[in-house]
């Protein structure tokens, strides 16, 4: 034990002590908690969602309405035929795909009368937005499926979810200029004027796609999953030129036409979870909230 007079001595030291370990374990208490927070505030920024194509109650009558002069609403609704817009766009909440958090999926229909400047046929919608959606490295996300019901045509090149320079798209059916493969029943991704990667597009399989889109280094990677199954890494990086104005990906389709081969019926395209992100890639195909 500690003489009377020395403890009396040592009591403001002890105490001082005291203080300053209780203040540290504060400062660091705070700092370390804060952390979490911070991260998730940073990894919230690096999935922005740039733009937001998902469909609701009200996707079709505000596209029905959209004009020149008068661009309301997320999509430009001018590349299409020459009946009334539910001829060839509807909504649905049997049209998504189950694992998205989409209120409604898109049934996209071409048909011998969704001509548009040309004899292919096209039905396209395109994202309408002052973000800049062609700068940096973005994530363009969809799902796209088909039924047995007015299925798509694999004797045509059909051309899906493409930019206007067609440096990353979708491709179905027959190629056009192609010898062999006739008809084709591969979905395929091209990227440079190549195709990079190809599945059987059987009916009723919903294919989740995400183009990763590095505008400054020219390159573009596939993600790619079927189902509820997550986003992976399938192809690429592909250098190419990523040229975009910001308005010309083309969400829908165009089907080229091709000589001595008949028309045949119409065809519907069925699209959910689309939607354009910054930063960080979402691999849940539920998408954000």
């Amino acid at each position: 034990m500690l003489p009377r007079s020395l403890s009396r001595t040592l009591s403001p030291i002890y105490a001082q002590s005291s203080t300053l370990f209780t203040l540290a374990t504060l400062v660091n208490s705070v700092l370390v908690g804060s952390l979490p927070l911070w991260n998730s505030k940073i990894n919230q920024r690096e999935a922005a969602v740039l733009w937001d194509g998902r469909f609701t109650s009200d996707t079709i009558s505000t596209i029905n309405n959209w004009s020149w002069s008068n661009q309301n609403g997320p999509y430009q609704w001018y590349i299409h035929g020459t009946g009334a817009t539910a001829k060839y766009i509807s909504t649905s909440a049997s049209y998504k795909n189950p694992a998205v958090r989409d209120a409604l999926g898109l049934k996209l229909t071409i048909d011998n009368t969704a001509k548009w400047n040309s004899d292919m046929w096209r039905s396209e919608l395109i994202p309408q937005t002052a973000a800049a959606i062609n700068k940096g490295k973005l994530f363009y996300h969809f799902s796209v499926m088909h039924t047995s019901t007015n299925a798509p045509n694999a004797a045509f090149e059909h051309q899906v979810c493409f930019f206007e320079s067609h440096f990353t798209e979708l491709k179905f059916g027959w190629i056009n200029g192609h010898a062999t493969n006739n008809p084709d029943p591969m979905l395929r991704w091209y990227a440079g004027s190549q195709s990079r990667w190809s599945t059987n597009f059987t009916a009723d399989v919903w294919h989740n796609v995400a183009f990763g889109i590095d505008f400054g280094a020219n390159s573009v990677t596939f993600y790619h999953s079927i189902g509820a199954d997550p986003l992976i890494q399938t192809a690429g990086p592909v250098a190419t030129s990523t040229s975009s104005n910001g308005a010309d990906w083309h969400l829908g389709v165009l089907r080229l036409p091709k000589a001595g081969v008949s028309d045949g019926g119409p065809e519907d395209w069925y699209y959910s979870g689309v939607y354009i992100e910054d930063g960080a890639l979402t691999t849940s195909v539920a998408g954000p909230a």
